[in-house]
């Protein structure tokens, strides 16, 4: 099987640029995943980001979390659980409006370090979406505008922790799914493994490298671009030994954006509906660990009638 896609951003404005898109284009149109290095977040900012986090788990979170697996039992499970993740999580929200300030326990230090982080990797984001945009044949900031609606994107992060689990069989750290929104930038550990791919019928592991950031494209970019980049399945395996620490940063349309392919992308047929950013959020909520193509279906049977914007 080919190699999971490593991509040095940093080789993108010397003579190698041209290997660069083809690599991202590759991985856009085979992976739905890829792993960038020297993507212009300093190596010491990221060392920042991850000794907070993982020190407000083990303040604020682990005994919560231990408390959660007494209650449920899942130490001694027998059978296989398919309800539930083994997963500690809080999420952030950074557009339209924050909501840094009312999540309980973060330390002064930590809400301005990730008010910070927010700021690069939506930076980050609008850059890929660019280089999304040219290996496509769009014009410059077209993805970004169709994501836009009335008050911009969506952006937010959800800072999970994946603590040693006693049984990995009976239980996944993040059940398989496609993720619903359009760019997805992720920090995870550098030390302990577990995010795994669907590729070709095959789980494929997301190898853990210190400082690198890995995007995977959502089903929201599967739409604008008519099925030439896909969302692709993935899962969290837990670990009997090591937490592993993810930080999953989700640049998303606007909630009333309206998506619909990229005229430019419909050669012979539209093969995906139109609909409001918000309308496929709530669909997605109950059928997140489901198949997504049912959803995509379901949109298109209440496809709004609602013009297409000419971008």
């Amino acid at each position: 099987m080919a190699t999971f896609p490593v991509i040095n951003l940093e080789k993108l404005n010397g003579e190698e640029r041209a290997t660069i898109m083809e690599q991202i284009k590759d991985a856009c149109e085979n992976w739905g995943f890829f792993e960038l290095l020297n993507h212009g977040i300093p190596h010491e900012f990221l060392d920042t980001v991850e000794r907070l986090t993982k020190e407000h788990y083990k303040k604020c979170m682990e005994k919560r979390f231990k408390e959660l697996v007494a209650s449920k039992a899942l130490e001694g499970l027998q059978a296989e659980v398919t309800d539930m993740d083994w997963e500690s999580t809080f999420f952030l929200r950074h557009l339209p409006e924050s909501n840094m300030a009312e999540i309980p326990d973060l330390t002064h230090e930590y809400r301005k370090v990730m008010k910070e982080f927010a700021l690069k990797l939506e930076k980050l984001a609008e850059e890929l979406l660019d280089l999304l945009c040219e290996n496509l044949g769009l014009e410059k900031g077209y993805l970004k505008k169709a994501f836009h609606g009335t008050r911009g994107p969506t952006f937010g992060t959800k800072v999970s922790n994946y603590p040693p689990c006693p049984k990995p069989d009976k239980i996944k750290g993040l059940r398989a799914h496609t993720d619903a929104g359009g760019i997805i930038l992720l920090f995870q550990d550098a030390q302990v493994s577990g995010l795994q791919l669907l590729k070709d019928g095959q789980w494929v592991d997301v190898p853990p490298m210190r400082h690198s950031i890995v995007i995977n494209l959502g089903d929201q970019l599967e739409v604008i671009t008519n099925g030439k980049y896909k969302s692709v399945e993935h899962r969290v395996i837990a670990q009997t030994n090591g937490a592993r620490m993810s930080i999953a940063s989700f640049y998303n349309p606007g909630s009333d954006a309206i998506i619909h392919p990229a005229p430019a992308l419909v050669e012979n047929k539209q093969l995906y509906p139109k609909f409001v950013f918000e309308d496929y959020m709530k669909l997605y909520a109950g059928l997140k660990f489901q198949a997504k193509e049912p959803r995509f279906q379901a949109m298109k049977v209440r496809e709004t009638t609602l013009p297409i914007a000419t971008a």
